[in-house]
């Protein structure tokens, strides 16, 4: 076993309870659509994070060879890993599905500070790993750099058409950075 297998043991196991949680609830809101509509803004969040979280994991493959074996690498995964898990969880209410859009008003907030804190860690080891050799080309500008600032206004703006619009291009740039090599 490779030390990257032994790493993605966990953060995979954890990366892929993520996913689970996110299409649980998905599923969950699909057999309550006879009773409630599940609105944009909580489908995009959903949406936005299972992209992310797929995301992610795709980063990990790809400094796989780089990834030390040692406390600060598990712990720190897992940390991240956790907020993925939680961010993922609190996207589809787990009972009241009358109240899914006071659910999202609610908790859109954390579900996006904690992928956001998440990218941070992400790109700060990618630094650290690799020198990211690449940091200035337009392209890593536009998909890589354009993240954080979108994500802080959907943070703080507590304007519903506004988050749903951020929501929108931050879903864009997955699509976008697989079509511009």
């Amino acid at each position: 076993m490779s030390g990257f297998e032994f790493i993605f043991t966990l953060f995979g196991l954890l990366l892929g309870l993520a996913l689970a949680e996110g299409l649980g609830g998905l599923a969950r809101a699909l057999k309550a659509s006879h009773r409630v509509r599940i609105g944009w803004p909580t489908a995009l969040l959903g949406l936005f994070v299972s992209c992310d979280v797929v995301t992610f994991w795709m980063y990990g493959w790809a400094v796989r060879d780089l990834l030390p074996v040692n406390w600060p690498t598990l712990f720190g995964g897992f940390v991240v890993t956790a907020i993925y898990f939680v961010s993922a969880s609190l996207v589809f209410p787990d009972g009241d599905w009358e109240a899914i859009d006071a659910h999202f008003e609610r908790h859109y907030r954390t579900v996006l500070a904690g992928v956001f804190v998440c990218n941070v860690v992400l790109l700060g080891a990618v630094l650290v790993l690799t020198g990211f050799p690449a940091a200035a080309d337009v392209r890593t500008f536009v998909i890589t750099w354009s993240f954080f600032p979108v994500s802080l206004i959907a943070i703080f703006v507590r304007d519903r058409r506004v988050v749903m619009g951020c929501l929108v291009v931050l879903i864009a740039l997955y699509p976008l950075s697989a079509v511009w090599v």
